[in-house]
């Protein structure tokens, strides 16, 4: 009698899961494996495209995946300026009342969805997938290739707008994925990893973005590109392999604790991407406020081209 309940107690417990509808849900998803779940209960579709990639509300409404809600990455609420800063993330209660203004709530399954033209347009999306990570919600993914792959492989498209029915986003707040710039500070000193994501002439202090107060990076940072971590033209990632190469030549080590940085917190959020889901790597975080925050207070040391400047 014991050993029968035993095999019926295990029986239970491996179909759970399918009773539940479960998903494998990893960080990027294929247009394939989005047909096929697509219309699934508890899975939201959510539509980043916004100027960054010449897009709008109305270029959703053209012609989107079937089901799909819109976000303007830009205009939506995902990032916010604070004291002359902007791409901040916003206050935990503001992003919550957006997630759930989606049809969101903590058991929903999310795929995110770029338009698909290029590495900053994947970084709209690499950077609301870090925002759902640091509010605790897990169950989230990118569409590899965004919208543009969804087309080119023939997938239908329907036109109009999706009106999502609010639901309830309780954040379960992770700070250990996000750092300020005492952290980095600090983080310098500890020789935690700082890696710039910037093209190499930001880096090098030849050029800089237009709200940074100077030209130049942290002292010690490495370089790893944004424009490297996707294929050329493209919102695919690289694949593993080609991503341990550039890794290499840019002297990124693997096993140390790492922040990544930018300008604003945006291109850094695909090098996040890369390093922490692409590659697996822990103790990863993002520093939101990046180059315009941190060269703000000249008190902190800029470096160019590896060598300490002014």
């Amino acid at each position: 009698m014991h050993k029968r309940f035993m095999q019926l107690l295990a029986l239970v417990l491996v179909a759970l899961p399918l009773m539940a509808g479960a998903r494998s849900m990893e960080p990027l998803v294929s247009v394939d494996w989005l047909e096929r779940h697509l219309g699934g209960d508890d899975l939201v579709v959510v539509d980043v495209r916004s100027g960054i990639d010449g897009s709008d509300r109305a270029t959703f409404e053209d012609g989107h995946i079937p089901g799909a809600v819109y976000s303007n990455y830009v205009e939506a609420g995902w990032r916010q300026s604070e004291d002359g800063v902007p791409g901040k993330l916003p206050p935990q209660e503001d992003v919550a009342a957006l997630i759930g203004s989606l049809g969101i709530d903590n058991e929903t399954d999310v795929v995110i969805v770029p338009a698909g033209v290029g590495s900053t347009d994947f970084g709209s999306a690499a950077r609301v997938y870090w925002t759902f990570k640091v509010m605790g919600h897990d169950r989230v993914s990118i569409l590899n290739g965004g919208h543009k792959a969804w087309v080119e492989a023939g997938k239908p498209l329907e036109s109009g707008w999706n009106e999502p029915e609010t639901a309830r986003f309780e954040p379960d707040f992770r700070p250990e994925l996000i750092a300020d710039a005492d952290e980095v500070s600090r983080a310098r000193e500890a020789g935690i990893q700082l890696v710039d994501n910037r093209p190499a002439p930001q880096y090098r202090g030849e050029e800089k973005h237009p709200a940074a107060r100077a030209a130049g990076t942290i002292p010690d940072a490495l370089n790893l590109e944004q424009q490297t971590l996707t294929r050329e033209g493209t919102a695919f990632m690289v694949d593993r392999e080609t991503l341990d190469d550039l890794m290499a030549q840019a002297n990124v080590s693997d096993d140390r604790q790492t922040i990544t940085f930018c300008n604003t917190g945006h291109w850094a959020a695909l090098g996040w991407f890369a390093l922490s889901e692409v590659g697996g790597q822990d103790n990863v975080a993002m520093y939101d406020g990046s180059m315009v925050d941190w060269s703000r207070d000249e008190n902190r040391p800029l470096a160019s081209g590896g060598l300490f400047g002014n």
